[in-house]
């Protein structure tokens, strides 16, 4: 993969991960699928998923991380969906929508945790 040598435009900081996840779109109750995540930061997460999806498209995720016994439930919006092996896997871009205040902190634990130690 590229590395990308241009300005920083993130808002948080990253941290690659693997975690699990269940994603579908919001409003298809029936078509749940599972991934895992490529790297993860306050404000949203890579995920490699098994269909393109539109930017804009809300997904329903649930993330299981580490530092919380208990897998937490986020609403994503999709920045960008692109094709890494033909009709097969899509890095997905997502974007949080809203995280409460205990997420917040479970997300931000995690990704500290790793950045700490990917040193």
């Amino acid at each position: 993969m590229k590395q990308y040598k241009g300005e920083e435009k993130r808002k948080y900081p990253r941290a690659s991960g693997h975690f699990v996840v269940s994603y579908r779109v919001f409003n298809e109750a029936d078509n749940v699928d599972i991934s895992q995540t490529k790297n993860l930061s306050l404000g949203g997460m890579l995920l490699t998923t098994n269909r393109p999806f539109e930017p804009g498209t809300n997904l329903a995720l649930e993330i299981r991380l580490p530092f919380d016994a208990h897998p937490i439930l986020l609403m994503g919006k999709v920045v960008e969906s692109r094709e890494i092996s033909k009709n097969m896997i899509y890095d997905t871009r997502i974007q949080f929508v809203a995280v409460d205040e205990h997420h917040r902190r479970v997300i931000g634990g995690t990704v500290e945790y790793n950045l700490k130690n990917a040193r």
